[in-house]
Order: structure tokens, then C-alpha cells, then sequence
């Protein structure tokens, strides 16, 4: 496929970008590069190869889900400048 500029002003219309002349020419250099390194990809042999979504073979590793922290409200609690029951208790901030 070859870029011409009427695909680039297709295509820009269609994003709705206005593109100046330098942009416009850069855009359809860019796109021809794509192009032409997806043909050189297509001409690898990849008969035989499996398919892959990723590189690694690892599948699913979690860890098991233990509960380490525990309840430590009363040591906060004693931290705080003024409680009330379970409660910090603050100053009134709003009228």
C-alpha cells in the first residue's frame, strides 16, 4: 500500500486533526515506515511456531492470601491527643 497524500488528508479528516504541511509529510513518512516494516515481518517463515500472548510461560502465580496485620486500634487510639470511646476525637472544623 502506498501513502499518498490524499489518504493523509482522508485520514486526518476523519480524526478531525488539523495538520499543516510539515506534519502532513512527516505523518506519511511515519505511516510508509510502518507499512514497509510490516512487510519485511510478513516475510518471516513462522510455519511451525506456536502462538503466544506473552513471552513467559508463567501462568496465574498468586500467593496465598494470609492476614498479617491485626487489630491495633487501641495502640492508635493512645496516640491520639483526645478520644472518645473507639473514636478520635477532633475539633469542630465546620459551623
Amino acid at each position: 500500500m502506498i501513502i499518498t497524500d490524499s489518504l493523509i488528508d482522508y485520514i486526518s479528516d476523519l480524526s478531525r486533526l488539523e495538520l499543516e504541511e510539515e506534519e502532513k509529510q512527516r505523518a506519511k513518512k511515519d505511516l510508509t515506515d510502518i507499512l514497509n516494516y510490516m512487510d519485511k515481518l510478513n516475510e518471516l517463515d513462522t510455519k511451525g511456531m506456536s502462538e503466544m500472548s506473552h513471552p513467559f510461560d508463567n501462568l496465574n502465580c498468586f500467593r496465598e492470601d494470609d492476614v498479617t496485620n491485626r487489630d491495633k486500634r487501641e495502640e492508635m487510639l493512645m496516640n491520639a491527643p483526645d478520644c472518645k470511646g473507639d473514636y478520635f476525637k477532633v475539633h469542630k472544623t465546620v459551623e
